[in-house]
């Protein structure tokens, strides 16, 4: 009998990002392994990139992993990344600890991935030390994604801030834009290259040009967010057409 697995997240309610490219991706999957999967969502408040609409927002997260569990999921993905990364150097650490938790206490554990902790996770799976990133946010926090990074023990060679306050025109921006912005990175040096650090601005079409285009690795949230939600299934972590990271040979 095939297996079925349900996968949660957590979503901020301006985001339509994370439900189109994490099922994409493992629908793709679908096309070479036997494994099938199932999609649910729980929202938490947001319209605009702000650090304290940010802060408010993550303060609805327990709701929505104990709105999840009750629908006995198997993983748990939270989508926005710069949200964990605004409450705090290695706060995603903390926030997987306590979703897990809340889980667990509605009687149906499961792993919590974020966005954030994925995206760290897997530029260590891929050995990278120094690193170029393209974002969507303002510069301020930018330059704060890019201290959390840091503190995580990388070097970040270059960074890009498409300065776009809205969530909805996040999820607009066209990805066919993303090979002639990365041209203008600095990524030479760079052992990986993240194409959006944000699961709401959609990279997913460009990920393979971008690779060929500059022959580096290039990765994004949201795949390093399908990456770990693969992982905590023990399930391999291989989906074709996603770039290196899921490609199989990590």
């Amino acid at each position: 009998m095939t297996k079925i697995y349900k996968i949660g997240q957590i979503v901020p309610s301006s985001n339509t990002t994370m439900e189109t490219e994490i099922p994409a991706m493992l629908r793709a999957r679908e096309l070479v392994r036997p494994e099938r999967f199932t999609f649910h969502s729980a929202r938490m408040r947001m319209k605009h990139v702000k650090k304290e609409e940010l802060a408010a927002m993550d303060a609805h997260s327990d709701r929505c992993a104990e709105e999840l569990s009750d629908a006995a999921v198997d993983v748990l993905g939270y989508a926005c990344l710069v949200a964990i990364m605004s409450m705090g150097l290695g706060y995603h650490r903390e926030s997987q600890a306590r979703l897990s938790k809340v889980t667990a206490a509605n009687g149906h554990p499961a792993p919590v991935v974020t966005s954030a902790g994925a995206l760290v996770e897997a530029l260590k799976v891929m050995g990278a030390k120094k690193i170029a990133v393209v974002t969507p946010y303002m510069k301020p926090l930018t330059q704060l994604v890019v201290d959390y990074i840091a503190h995580e023990g990388f070097e970040v060679l270059d960074s890009i801030a498409l300065e776009i306050p809205d969530n909805l025109d996040v999820a607009r921006h066209d990805p066919g834009k993303l090979p002639e912005i990365v041209a203008g990175l600095s990524y030479k040096d760079a052992d990986v290259i993240v194409l959006s650090a944000c699961v709401q601005m959609p990279s997913l079409a460009s990920v393979a040009k971008v690779e060929a285009l500059t022959g580096k690795p290039v990765i994004s949230a949201a795949i390093a967010t399908t990456y770990q939600m693969l992982k905590a299934l023990n399930l391999e972590p291989v989906v074709p057409g996603a770039g290196a990271l899921l490609s199989g040979a990590y």
